[in-house]
């Protein structure tokens, strides 16, 4: 069978020597076979290989693997072009939940993505405008917050332009499926199966009585800061260089697309985060 593939684009973390060596060894590998291979530039003098180097807004290639854990893949993901090409993800991370397959697999997996033995899950993001700029889109979560550590924000929220909700705390998650499994679920929000289409929004330390609430992906929700004027905003947990006094959410066009095998969502939730049965 011809493969699947032609050109594969490799980014990894630059601060762990094992992730700087496998980003070699696969450029080795799949240069042999064929496919035209790119590393992204930051790479440059870190790692010895005769792939381009490119930066991650022009790794326009059949699929990228990512070599980290779900830092490396947030920061993938915020500067692929659009249409993003589909992940593979190497766990060289602590945790890893978005991550499918561990370095020792990662030829194997190579392998059987360039025969089209996989799947492919895709995954909502967030689109925003902080003010009236654009600003990139989300696959875990946008993040508000007064800007200082322990400062309240009041805030009023607004759904589809109906004010549902004035609260007073030290900011608020706004989370896709995907980011339900990150800082919304240590802030006391759900876990949202990734079938279900929807939006969750959290509170962080809420003076006012606050639970999170889910809405559909199809709603906008608009934030307005009360006191101070100002807010700070994280997206994918990276400050906006700008303070922001008014921040409209709704569901991105585009989505981001995960290489997976066999194991899933609930799978994920078990082996790495949490639902560790008692009867096992």
């Amino acid at each position: 069978m011809p493969n699947l593939y032609k050109s594969v684009g490799i980014i990894a973390r630059y601060d762990k020597e094992e992730a700087l060596t496998l980003a070699e060894e696969l450029s080795a590998n799949l240069s042999k076979q064929g496919l035209g291979v790119y590393l992204e530039n930051t790479l440059e003098g870190k790692v010895k290989t005769p792939a381009k180097l490119v930066p991650l807004k022009d790794m326009k290639t059949d699929f990228i693997i990512t070599i980290g854990g779900d830092g490396t893949i947030l920061r993938t993901c915020a500067n692929l072009p659009k249409p993003e090409p589909p992940i593979l993800a190497v766990n060289m991370g602590v945790r890893g939940f978005l991550t499918e397959v561990p370095p020792t697999e990662v030829f194997a997996s190579v392998d059987r993505i360039l025969h089209g033995e996989f799947k492919i899950e895709k995954c909502s993001k967030l689109a925003a405008i902080a003010d009236s700029h654009p600003i990139p889109d989300a696959l875990n979560d946008i993040v508000t917050s007064g800007g200082e550590p322990s400062k309240i924000l009041y805030m009023k929220i607004y759904r589809d332009d109906e004010l549902i909700a004035a609260i007073e705390a030290d900011g608020v998650i706004i989370s896709t499926q995907t980011g339900s499994t990150g800082y919304s679920l240590s802030a006391g929000g759900p876990v949202m199966d990734p079938r279900l289409n929807a939006i969750v929004l959290t509170p962080i330390c809420s003076l006012t009585t606050f639970r999170s609430m889910v809405f559909p992906a199809d709603v906008r929700i608009r934030i307005t800061p009360v006191r101070p004027k100002e807010m700070l905003v994280l997206v994918d947990g990276r400050p906006l260089s700008t303070k922001t006094t008014t921040l409209t959410i709704n569901r991105s066009k585009n989505v981001t697309s995960f290489i997976r095998f066999k194991q899933n969502f609930y799978e994920r939730l078990q082996g790495r985060l949490l639902f560790r049965g008692r009867g096992e």
